[in-house]
């Protein structure tokens, strides 16, 4: 199975997947487009947190960087008078460092990352959508900001003008990913972000096409007109998307097959139907490991039903 994840929901997600599937099954292909480079590192938040969640040294408190991680660098560098724009742990710095060295040597993203995940034991195939430099950029009131500026420095708290993905219209797919494509038929879209998170895995060109010849099934992040964390409902509002589970199944439409959308939204199952997809209900609220493997099970049963195109 191939799943398109990003930095929070769909790594929920997969901590069910894991417990049901031998992780040499799954393939996380997984967002670049909120990469960064701070203080001479490549940053590469939503890869590291699926890498750290299949090692089990996610900090589960918050579902980014690493359990009980020290910032000992960070508070010295602050000490000296430089300001880092992401608070980065000691442990997980030396993710960074390494993940940049192979950079600095040519290596791609991809074969870095895999490199990563043996050193750090993972045998789930965890890759980047891309080698080429993509990057997600945030207009606002206040000027045009990256992602991480507007999410992590300002808080997601400015007004949302528009979203663009810079560079992602003359970027390729990567060539791992485009193999995994070819050997599986399996697609879920994790519940994670439409427009910054799947959004760009989504975008790249000629990948729509391939997924219309795959079984897709998408996992909702919005319940009624809100999202169940993160800033999507301004994202997808200054889209010109319905911030609602039928505005994430409308933006995946031309190759969807079925959508999951939580059990307490007031949407009707049945209106789905116009776009040409199945929904059903589901709790989609994983608060616990045993909650995720509850919706991975629903998932899996979900793909027993469907017919490659």
């Amino acid at each position: 199975m191939i799943i398109f994840s990003g930095g929070t929901g769909t790594p929920k997600l997969l901590d069910g997947l894991k417990e049901i599937l031998p992780a040499e099954e799954l393939t996380v292909v997984v967002n670049t487009a909120e990469d960064l480079w701070v203080s001479g590192n490549m940053i590469c938040p939503d890869l590291d947190t699926v890498l750290y969640l299949f090692s089990d040294q996610i900090d589960r408190k918050r579902w980014w960087g690493i359990k009980d991680d020290t910032f000992l660098t960070y508070e010295r560098m602050k000490e000296l008078g430089v300001t880092e724009s992401m608070k980065l742990g000691d442990k997980d710095r030396a993710t960074h460092i390494i993940r940049s060295n192979f950079l600095r040597q040519g290596i791609s993203l991809t074969d870095a990352t895999l490199e990563l995940a043996s050193i750090f034991g993972i045998k789930a195939k965890i890759l980047p959508m891309s080698d080429d430099p993509i990057f997600t950029y945030i207009e606002t009131p206040e000027g045009v900001m990256h992602f991480q500026d507007f999410w992590i420095g300002r808080h997601g708290e400015p007004d949302v003008l528009g979203v663009e993905i810079r560079g992602v219209s003359e970027a390729s797919i990567s060539p791992k990913v485009l193999e995994a494509l070819e050997n599986d038929d399996k697609v879920l879209i994790g519940p994670s972000n439409p427009i910054t998170s799947i959004g760009p895995i989504i975008s790249l060109p000629g990948m729509r096409d391939i997924l219309k010849k795959k079984m897709v099934v998408a996992v909702s992040p919005i319940i009624g007109n809100a999202p169940v964390s993160g800033p999507a409902g301004k994202l997808m509002a200054a889209s010109g998307l319905e911030v609602s589970s039928m505005g994430v199944a409308e933006y995946y439409q031309d190759f969807l097959d079925v959508f999951v959308f939580d059990e307490r939204d007031q949407a009707d199952e049945f209106a789905f139907e116009r776009i040409g997809c199945r929904a059903i209900r589901a709790d989609t609220i994983m608060t616990s490991t045993e909650k995720s493997r509850e919706l991975a099970e629903i998932i899996l049963g979900l793909f027993d039903t469907l017919v490659c195109p």
